[in-house]
């Protein structure tokens, strides 16, 4: 795959830009945990910004949310996130409860539709509300967590593959980290259309929330440390899968479903990793994951 050129580093602008918009905006904050902490923010994109989203409102299906839980791209016609891109060490961690309080996103801009906790109709579509960030990975304190259940952070997912082969693989990254790495974590989707008992599925609440047909996850390892994006090198782990959204694949073994993480760019169309050097770059998003799994 042809790579783009390298953009000049511009994340501190972004999260300034960003900061100025959201203090301005139609809507106060009902908690200041949600808003920008460019300490935190900068670390969600660490690794570069997949599809140079932006957070403005003309940016309608490449919309940027920065909070400090995660960062995400925001399609205003699928009422989901394209993708979601978090960092993942034993300082998010820690035994706060599930907040289980599902909640749409009140800082859209104006006039754009707000999802709803209801608009997935399970007993009618059969789909789970699905996280990209999950909830285990933000048990520091409640607004953590409760950032995790705003509704631009799920999407339709089959149940079976969220509480089997995707929870799985959600599980190993949080025992990665238990056994002394931290991770960079990028999660999202492409295609349209999935499968559970209810049958197929490509539209949900009148049109306004898209079901995607395979959901994909690449994760960064690096032994707990410092100056994290100079110790990456060819020797990183990185460790892509993606996995098509049905129920039938509730079983499986996700480490079944590895690919190169240049799959998932010809797939999607974005370019990851982009901060690192061209070099490195390569070598990483061309490698499967092979390491045994536990």
């Amino acid at each position: 795959m042809q790579k783009r050129p390298k953009p000049m580093t511009h994340t501190k602008v972004l999260l300034a830009i960003f900061t100025v918009i959201t203090l301005l905006g139609c809507g106060d904050k009902t908690n200041d945990s949600f808003l920008p902490d460019p300490d935190r923010v900068e670390l969600n994109l660490a690794l570069g910004n997949p599809s140079n989203a932006r957070a403005d409102r003309t940016s309608e299906e490449n919309y940027l949310i920065q909070l400090p839980q995660y960062s995400l791209s925001y399609s205003r016609s699928k009422g989901i996130p394209n993708w979601v891109s978090w960092h993942l060490s034993d300082d998010w961690l820690g035994s706060t409860a599930r907040s289980e309080f599902f909640e749409p996103y009140a800082e859209l801009p104006a006039g754009w539709y707000q999802v709803q906790s209801n608009d997935y109709a399970f007993v009618a579509n059969g789909f789970d509300r699905g996280h990209n960030c999950p909830s285990a990975d933000r048990t520091l304190n409640d607004a953590d967590n409760r950032a995790t259940f705003f509704m631009t952070n799920m999407i339709p997912q089959a149940p079976k593959h969220n509480q089997g082969v995707w929870a799985n693989l959600e599980n190993y990254c949080r025992r990665l980290v238990r056994e002394g790495n931290e991770l960079y974590i990028i999660a999202g989707n492409h295609g349209v259309g999935g499968t559970t008992i209810k049958g197929y599925r490509e539209k949900l609440a009148e049109g306004r929330v898209t079901v995607p047909r395979h959901l994909w996850k690449i994760i960064v390892v690096l032994p707990k440390g410092d100056n994290d994006l100079r110790r990456i090198d060819e020797k990183t782990r990185v460790i892509a899968v993606s996995i098509q959204n049905k129920d039938s694949l509730g079983d499986e073994h996700w480490g079944d479903y590895r690919v190169s993480v240049n799959e998932i760019e010809a797939a999607s169309g974005y370019d990851f990793l982009s901060e690192l050097p061209n070099s490195i770059e390569a070598i990483l998003e061309a490698r499967v994951d092979e390491e045994e799994i536990p």
